[in-house]
């Protein structure tokens, strides 16, 4: 599995690290052993909504080759969504097995097209954001509409991320990872169309 993690200037790093912390663990496991992943963007380094930065390693590859995109949210999804360059490259996107984002994340989604008859979740003070971009906005931590699967808000980075182990190996998988964490997630908010 190759998965392609997107960043992009004023990103919240814990809508990322959340889940990448959990997703690296995938090859711990013999199901998912092999799995690789980039840190893909626009430049060769991105800050985030406070200003810390992190190296990309692949810019602007073609997002169609990965088997998995991860888009993360932050306040610069709210002008992001009208970058036609950024939305553009997100596009190639489309046909992936799995487009998965957390929080704001789910407003690029929207502005790329893929929400569009989806049901859908961000953080809840953007719920009206997203109206324009899906078919309903349901106000759950993880909503999983087809390949398309969506969480609300910072937070529900780690539980995306587990929730998406449970997908790909098992829950022994996912109790597994939670012990190494120490997070005591409980399956729980999670919607499947």
């Amino acid at each position: 599995m190759k998965i392609g993690f997107v960043v992009f200037n004023g990103l919240t790093f814990l809508d990322f690290i959340g889940f990448y912390d959990v997703i690296y663990r995938l090859n711990l496991f013999e199901e998912t052993k092999g799995t690789t992943w980039d840190i893909c963007g626009l430049s060769e380094e991105i800050s985030d909504e406070l200003g810390l930065t992190i190296k990309v390693n692949k810019i602007k590859p073609d997002l169609s080759e990965y088997d998995l995109v991860f888009v993360p949210g932050g306040m610069g999804t709210r002008k992001l969504r009208f970058d036609e360059e950024f939305i553009g490259w997100l596009r190639q996107a489309i046909n992936v097995k799995y487009v998965v984002s957390v929080c704001t994340g789910s407003l690029l989604l929207g502005a790329a097209g893929f929400l569009e008859n989806k049901m859908a979740t961000t953080h809840p003070y953007a719920y009206e954001l997203l109206e324009p971009y899906c078919k309903e906005v349901i106000k759950a931590r993880i909503v999983k509409d087809g390949n398309l699967i969506t969480a609300g808000g910072v937070s529900t980075s780690i539980d995306l991320a587990l929730y998406i182990v449970g997908l790909f190996v098992n829950k022994v998988a996912v109790d597994v990872i939670k012990k190494q964490i120490d997070y005591p997630y409980e399956v729980q908010g999670i919607i499947e169309v």
